[in-house]
């Protein structure tokens, strides 16, 4: 598992964050306080312990609205394509140096000078394999079958929320979980009719490219770096890449991100449909069932209002299974938000009026997994997840024969 630490936020960060003390509101409440981001009721019970956007990646300009990307005005039937402009060649030839890079480059380059690994062998307990997870503050881990020594997939924070899934609906079986091992684990994914354990994995002198290409095809957060011992022909991991370390490695080094100036309502990137959401007051164990449901990573938290006020994660169901205390899965999700540890990164917040340019420079300055797309009222309007990001850099058409 890579051991890099998070980038240090900047000054002026580009997306919006705020991190809430556990024993009280942090500066940025405050200045939200002043912004009205956060109203006066919400300081009670809630409003130390969580997140709320605070600002947006770029300031709207008068007379823009928030609208969600849907349809266009060259989208009607009949309507022909509008001539490529100035503008975007711009935003082509930023795909295509993106691209180019990614063709160029293998999958070892992304790695650092120095980082950990740490790998399971298929015949460890659960309940072991979750302290470790918990020790050393990672959320996945590559599997080896010691019996075949062979690369047996990758551990993730969904098979854990699986397993939940499978003994809440078979409580009978709830007192067998501590005995339960790794090497089951697929059985108990098909029983409850949800995806396996990733298998995907890609040789390390490989194309970025056909990484990224590999993830997308699997749905794929990360994908484990599997080569072949010289000596003994046999597999080894040599560590493994996250979407958020590649899309960081071509911030820093394409400069022509800069030239995707495009906002989102014209990229028409993200999800803006049928949105899984859920309240402070609603239980735990109904946000599983919808992370489960839809093989999503979040599920944002809002008020009666629709206004954003935090997301839960599926990193966040670890941390109330930890020392096997289930108990705590019969908590509501804001009981459950406040059991967050104090460096929570924070919620990254952007409008459909933010250019892609921006994100990208977010990504490369923070540890952005996702962006939760919201109007100037801080209703939520979509969620941006660092795939669509991946897709659309890898897969959205260039318009040549417009130029033609």
């Amino acid at each position: 598992m890579l051991g890099d630490a998070g980038e240090p936020d900047p000054p002026q960060a580009s997306a919006a964050r705020a991190a809430v003390d556990e024993h009280g509101a942090t500066s940025e409440a405050a200045d939200a306080r002043k912004q009205g981001a956060v109203s006066p009721g919400q300081e009670g019970n809630h409003a130390p312990h969580f997140v709320a956007p605070l600002s947006y990646l770029r300031p709207l300009s008068r007379g823009q609205q928030q609208q969600p990307p849907s349809g266009g005005s060259d989208s009607r039937p009949g309507t022909r394509h509008k001539p490529m402009t100035p503008y975007d060649r711009e935003q082509r030839e930023g795909l295509r140096a993106i691209r180019a890079f990614l063709k160029v480059r293998t999958s070892y380059d992304v790695l650092p000078l120095s980082y950990r690994l740490i790998v399971f062998d298929t015949s460890l307990l659960v309940k072991k394999s979750l302290n470790i997870l918990l020790q050393c503050g990672i959320v996945s881990a590559p599997l080896w079958d010691s019996k075949t020594s062979t690369f047996a997939g990758l551990l993730t924070v969904s098979d854990y929320i699986n397993l939940i899934q499978y003994y809440w609906q078979n409580p009978d079986a709830l007192g067998q979980i501590d005995q339960f091992k790794l090497n089951s684990l697929r059985e108990i994914e098909r029983a409850i009719g949800v995806n396996t354990i990733e298998t995907v994995s890609i040789h390390p002198l490989r194309p970025l490219y056909e990484a990224c290409t590999r993830m997308l095809q699997a749905r794929a957060r990360r994908i484990p770096l599997v080569d072949v011992d010289d000596e003994t022909q046999r597999e080894m991991v040599v560590s493994l890449v996250t979407q958020y370390r590649i899309l960081k490695f071509v911030s820093v080094n394409v400069k022509e991100t800069a030239m995707l100036r495009k906002p989102l309502r014209e990229l028409k990137i993200g999800t803006y449909d049928d949105l899984a959401t859920a309240h402070m007051e609603t239980p735990v164990m109904d946000v599983i069932h919808q992370l489960v449901k839809r093989n999503i990573s979040c599920v944002p938290i809002l008020d009666k209002d629709g206004t954003l006020l935090n997301v839960f994660e599926a990193v966040d169901v670890i941390v109330l299974i930890k020392g096997s205390d289930y108990e705590k899965l019969n908590l509501s999700a804001g009981k459950a938000l406040e059991l967050r540890s104090d460096d929570f990164p924070g919620i990254y917040t952007c409008t459909v009026n933010d250019r892609l340019d921006t994100i990208f420079d977010t990504i490369r300055r923070s540890r952005v997994h996702r962006l939760v797309i919201i109007d100037e009222a801080k209703q939520l309007k979509g969620v941006l997840s660092l795939s669509d990001i991946l897709e659309y850099a890898l897969n959205s058409p260039l318009g040549d024969e417009d130029e033609q």
